[in-house]
């Protein structure tokens, strides 16, 4: 099960790192530490380089300050690729051989908050052993700081985006000369989030005329910046305005990817990850695998594939982890979020809309055809306050779900032939996320409001 540890209302450290609201539970001296105890670590593992990345949220300049005087005063050296996709940064870490990398991001959080996420060597998120051992030493250690002779040094890197761009357009799996003659039109939405910085370079140089909203990386979300459905309805009037062949929106680090289809409806995330998954498998065979809160749109394409699906827990290192264990051929979440170990293993909104695309091109139909020709599912992802006595609410479901299959890799999710509900606290919002999945929308509701009854009654007893 993956690291979570709420530390108070709005401060959540986890697998995904450590997110706060800024100006109160985040702030420079709170995440100087934390780079502090990062550059400890990756000197004691053999390195003195790190790289420092950052989305657009008006807090990163201050807070990417803080990280660098951090790194420093242990006497790690920093590299700065300042404002980059959250896969750019993973890749820059990859390229530099650095002992690792921070990145400033809060994802898909509201522009109040902000995050510190940790990347390691290998260009992965921290696994659980490492950030418990960062969590560890940040808490409990004194970190012994350089005098004036040992002070780490700085280096800038305005290289990043193009080896991102680069090292998708050299994929054995993206046919660009094909995908340029199809001259795609698409709308594209970025949240005013770092995607701005990426997303029209790469869609241009694959032939596409772009027609944006809110590229600008200015970090003054005009909407939530999760780019779940109800958040993508401008971008749906933006498609249908300018007769976009589909819509694209990202979220602020640029590491989840949405679709629209031409008509303007929101397809929803899962899709992307099962498009990709086509597109992959087509041209090389193996395993696929995905977290457990991912809908069954990706075992259907799998099973096309005679391929198998493997779950890990929710969470990008939980799924890297599980990709590299099991030798997968391309995985991911079904929040949007595709990664493919022959560029890197990392979600990456870039790759996904390169995967899309070329699917498209070879299957020779649109966004809506490709959904129609597929099982519909319908999926409700709702929240709930987080209770004291989670284990009580999951042996009161296994009790009242006796007759589901059950996981509990990650909180609780109990599965069906085809239908599933998953009960897990969020690693990064002090909730407890209620997720369910059934071919009617009907079926899932229900699932959601009975473990939400679960809930509810538990919590009364505490």
């Amino acid at each position: 099960m993956g690291v979570v540890a709420t530390m108070s209302d709005t401060l959540v450290a986890s697998i995904s790192g450590v997110r706060g609201i800024v100006g109160k539970d985040l702030t420079p001296e709170f995440v100087a530490k934390y780079a502090a105890s990062f550059g400890v670590l990756s000197k004691e593992a053999g390195y003195n380089k790190v790289v420092l990345a950052r989305d657009s949220r008006t807090s990163g300049p201050m807070f990417a300050s803080a990280v660098r005087a951090g790194l420093q005063s242990v006497g790690v050296s920093v590299i700065e690729c300042g404002m980059i996709p959250t896969p750019t940064a993973q890749l820059a870490v990859e390229h530099f051989q650095a002992g690792g990398g921070i990145i400033l991001t809060a994802s898909h959080n509201p522009v109040e908050w902000n995050a510190l996420k940790f990347v390691g060597p290998d260009g992965l998120f921290l696994g659980r052993e490492s950030i418990e051992k960062l969590f560890a030493l940040v808490s409990t250690a004194e970190i012994a700081r350089c005098d004036w002779s040992e002070i780490g040094g700085l280096e800038n890197d305005d290289g990043a985006i193009d080896r991102h761009i680069e090292a998708v357009f050299g994929l054995d799996y993206v046919d660009a000369d094909a995908i340029r003659d199809k001259g795609f039109v698409v709308a594209l939405d970025c949240a005013h989030g770092a995607g701005g910085t990426t997303m029209p370079l790469l869609l241009e140089r694959l032939g596409c005329t772009v027609v944006g909203r809110e590229l600008e990386p200015t970090g003054r979300f005009t909407r939530p910046p999760e780019p779940v459905p109800a958040n993508l309805v401008n971008l749906g009037n933006l498609v249908k305005e300018s007769k976009a062949d589909l819509g694209m929106a990202v979220d602020p680090d640029v590491d989840r990817l949405a679709l629209v289809d031409h008509r303007g409806l929101p397809i929803g995330e899962d899709y992307t990850l099962a498009f990709a998954v086509g597109s992959i498998l087509e041209r090389i065979q193996g395993p696929v695998v995905t977290n457990l809160s991912t809908s069954l749109v990706v075992d259907d394409v799998a099973r096309d594939y005679e391929v198998e699906v493997l779950r890990a827990p929710v969470g990008e290192a939980n799924v890297a982890h599980a990709m590299k264990e099991a030798k997968a051929v391309i995985g991911g979440e079904g929040n949007g979020g595709v990664m493919l170990p022959d560029l890197h293993l990392g979600r990456d909104a870039p790759l996904g809309a390169a995967l899309v695309l070329d699917m498209l091109v070879r299957k020779n139909c649109s966004i809506a055809e490709m959904v129609a020709a597929k099982p519909s599912y319908s999926i409700v992802k709702a929240k709930a306050d987080r209770v004291g006595e989670i284990d009580s609410v999951y042996a009161a479901l296994e009790q009242q779900f006796s007759d589901a299959e059950l996981d509990k890799q990650d909180g609780l999710r109990m599965a069906w032939n085809d239908s599933w509900l998953h009960v897990r606290p969020s690693g990064t919002e002090p909730i407890v996320r209620l997720i369910a999945e059934a071919p009617e929308l009907k079926a899932a509701e229900k699932l959601v409001a009975d473990a939400r009854e679960v809930l509810e009654a538990v919590a009364s007893k505490s």
